[in-house]
C-alpha cells in the first residue's frame, strides 16, 4: 500500500455560511513593545486592511485614551472610507455596580460612530474574583446590562470572553455560563480568548465544541506566547468558530498575536474557503509590507506566505528540482500571495541557482560551462568573506564581469579620507576622491559625520558631472559585520579580522543592495559604496545593446575587465 492509500488526506471541510475576518492590529497591536501608532497611521493602515478585504478593523479604545478618540472622531469625519469592512469600536462591560446607560466609556462606544463594539468580559473565575474584585454574579449582570443596552442602541455586539480557555479549564461551568449569558443578552458573536497564549492546537477542539454546544457563533482570539497562535486559531476553526481576530505581521504584546494573514491564507488556500474579496490574496504582500513601513517594525522576513524569505531557496539541491517544477519545493505558487520565488546566492548555491537567479536578472546561463564558472567565482568570493544572498546588485555586477558585459563608467584613480579632532571639539571628516567619467578627471573633496559619508558626498561630486542621475541616488541603510577567519589567513580575530558591510542605495523608486569586504570598515564601505554607484548607472545611462554595450554611450566608455 502506498502512504496515499493507507493514510488519505481528510475531506475538506464545508465552509460555514459566513465566516468573519476581524483584524486588531490598530488595538491589540498597537501593544506591541516599540509600537506607537498616530492617528494618521491609523488611519492609513485601516485603509490597507480595507483594501485586503477583512470583515472587521478594530480601530481601538474610545473614551480610554485620546489618541483612539481622535481616530473615531477622524473617521466619523470623512476621513476614512470603508468599501469592505466595518469599524469596530473596542470596550468593556460596565463597571462593577454601575448602569451601563450611565458608564462612560460604554457612552463612548455608542458616540464612537462604529456600528459594531466588541466587548470585554471576564469568563475566569480566578479573574473575576481577584482583578474585578467582584462577585460571580455581578460580572454576569454586567455583560447582561452591557450587551442589552448597546444592542437597544441599534448597535451590533461581539463579546471577547478574556482568558476564556484558562478559565474553562478551572471552573468549565462558569467560562461556559459567560458564553451563555453572552449569546442571551443578545451578543452576535462570542469569542474564546486564550489571552496568556498557553493553549495547543490538540488542546482547542473540545474547548470549543463544548462552548459551541451553547448555540451561539463562536470566534477566536489567540496570542503567541507557545509559538501557537494561527495554528491554534485553525484548530478552532475546525472546531466551528466561525470569526477569526488577529493582526497583521503578528504584531501584539509579548509574543504577539495570530498573525491574521497567515490565518486567512490558510483558511483560504487549505481550506479552500473563500473569505476574502475575490483576488484579494494576491494583495497579501504588499499590504503586510506597506503596514510594516507604517509602523516602522518590521515584519519577519521568515514570516510564512508573505515573508520576504517564504518562497527564497539556498541550496543547490532545491534549485535543481525547482528547475525541473518549481512545485517541488514549494507549497503554493508565491503569486497566490502576491509573492515572488527568490534564488538566493551563496558558497551552498548549485550551477542550478546560478542558473535561476541569471534568468531573473535577464541573463542567459543555459551554457553549462559558463554557469559553473559563475558558480566557482561565486564560491571562492564567498570563502574571502563576501554574500550575495542579500546583495542582488553585486552579484549582477559579478556575473555582468564574466559574461563580459560589464561597462566602466568611471575609473577610480585615488580616493583618501582625513578624520581629525581637537581636544573638546567634535570630529571632523574629509574625504577626497579623483577619478575618470567619460574622459574627464575629476577630482572632489566631500565632508560628512564619518568617513562613509564622507566619501558618498565625495564621490557624488565626482560623478554628477558626467552623470546628473547620481545626485538622486541616496544611502538608505549600512551594515557592518566583523567576519572572523583563521589567523594567518584572510582573516584573523577580533579588531583583526577582516569586515563586511552591505549598503542599500534608493533612486527614490528603486533599492539595490551592494557587498564589499576589506581588512578595514572603510576599504569594505568604499567597495560598496562605489559599486552601488556603478550599479546605478548600469540602470539608468542606457539599456543595453546587442554586445552587453549600452546604447549611446561615449566611445571613451571602457569595458571592464573580466578579472573585476
Amino acid at each position: 500500500m502506498t502512504p496515499t492509500e493507507s493514510s488519505p488526506m481528510p475531506e475538506p471541510m464545508a465552509a460555514p455560511p459566513q465566516f468573519h475576518v476581524y483584524d486588531t492590529t490598530l488595538r491589540d497591536g498597537a501593544q506591541q513593545e516599540g509600537l506607537r501608532l498616530t492617528v494618521t497611521d491609523k488611519l492609513r493602515i485601516a485603509a490597507l486592511l480595507d483594501e485586503l478585504g477583512v470583515g472587521f478593523i478594530e480601530g481601538g479604545w474610545p473614551g480610554a485614551n485620546p489618541n483612539d478618540t481622535a481616530f473615531f472622531a477622524a473617521a466619523a469625519r470623512g476621513e476614512l472610507t470603508l468599501q469592505h469592512a466595518e469599524l469596530v469600536a473596542f470596550g468593556a462591560t460596565r463597571r462593577v455596580g454601575g448602569v451601563a446607560a450611565d458608564d462612560p466609556l460604554v457612552a463612548a462606544l455608542r458616540d464612537s460612530g462604529a456600528g459594531t463594539a466588541c466587548l470585554v468580559a471576564k469568563s475566569h473565575v480566578g479573574h473575576v474574583e481577584r482583578a474585578l474584585r467582584t462577585t460571580l454574579a455581578e460580572n454576569l449582570a454586567m455583560i447582561t446590562d452591557t450587551v442589552q443596552h448597546l444592542r437597544a442602541e441599534g448597535m451590533r455586539v461581539f463579546l471577547d470572553c478574556e482568558h476564556f480557555f484558562d478559565g474553562y479549564r478551572e471552573d468549565p461551568r462558569y467560562a461556559l455560563e459567560v458564553v451563555r449569558t453572552a449569546a442571551e443578552a443578545g451578543a452576535e458573536v462570542v469569542v474564546l480568548c486564550d489571552t496568556n497564549g498557553g493553549m495547543l492546537p490538540s488542546w482547542m477542539g473540545d474547548v470549543v465544541s463544548a462552548a459551541g454546544a451553547v448555540g451561539v457563533d463562536l470566534g477566536v482570539h489567540c496570542h503567541n506566547d507557545t509559538g501557537c497562535a494561527v495554528a491554534n486559531t485553525l484548530a478552532a476553526v475546525e472546531a466551528g468558530a466561525m470569526h477569526v481576530q488577529g493582526t497583521v505581521n503578528g504584531y501584539g504584546e509579548r509574543t504577539g498575536n495570530a498573525d491574521l494573514v497567515s490565518v486567512v491564507a490558510n483558511v483560504e488556500l487549505k481550506l479552500g474557503w473563500p473569505v476574502l474579496p475575490p483576488g484579494a490574496l494576491t494583495e497579501a504582500t504588499r499590504i503586510a509590507q506597506a503596514v510594516a513601513a507604517i509602523t516602522n517594525v518590521s515584519g519577519s522576513a521568515r514570516a510564512p506566505y508573505v515573508g520576504t524569505s517564504s518562497f527564497a531557496h539556498k541550496a543547490g539541491l532545491h534549485a535543481s528540482a525547482i528547475r525541473v517544477d518549481p512545485n517541488l519545493y514549494q507549497h503554493i505558487d508565491p503569486a497566490r500571495v502576491g509573492n515572488d520565488m527568490r534564488m538566493l546566492i551563496s558558497d551552498m548555491a548549485g550551477r542550478a541557482n546560478i542558473q535561476i537567479k541569471g534568468e531573473e536578472l535577464g541573463f542567459d546561463l543555459s551554457d553549462r560551462e559558463l554557469a559553473a564558472r559563475v558558480t566557482d567565482q561565486v564560491k571562492a568570493r564567498e570563502a574571502d568573506g563576501y554574500s550575495y544572498e542579500a546583495a542582488d546588485a553585486s552579484f549582477e555586477l559579478l556575473l555582468r564581469s564574466e559574461l563580459g558585459q560589464l561597462e566602466e563608467y568611471f575609473s577610480v584613480l585615488h580616493w583618501r579620507v582625513h578624520s581629525h579632532s581637537a581636544a573638546g571639539a567634535p570630529s571632523e571628516t574629509e574625504a577626497t576622491v579623483k577619478l575618470r567619467a567619460r574622459g574627464d578627471v575629476q577630482i572632489f573633496v566631500g565632508e560628512g559625520n564619518g568617513p562613509v559619508d564622507a566619501l558618498d558626498h565625495a564621490l557624488r561630486r565626482a560623478l554628477t558631472p558626467a552623470f546628473p542621475a547620481v545626485d538622486r541616488y541616496e544611502l538608505t541603510d549600512y551594515r557592518v559585520r566583523i567576519l572572523e577567519g583563521p589567523v594567518g589567513e584572510k582573516g584573523g580575530h577580533g579588531t583583526d579580522a577582516i569586515v563586511r558591510v552591505l549598503i542599500d542605495t534608493s533612486d527614490g523608486t528603486r533599492t539595490w543592495t551592494t557587498v564589499g569586504v576589506g581588512s578595514n570598515i572603510i576599504e569594505a564601505s568604499w567597495e560598496a559604496l562605489s559599486d552601488a554607484y556603478w550599479y546605478g548607472l548600469l540602470h539608468d545611462v542606457a539599456t543595453p545593446g546587442p554586445a552587453g554595450r549600452p546604447a549611446g554611450t561615449d566611445d571613451d566608455v571602457l569595458t571592464v575587465a573580466a578579472s573585476r
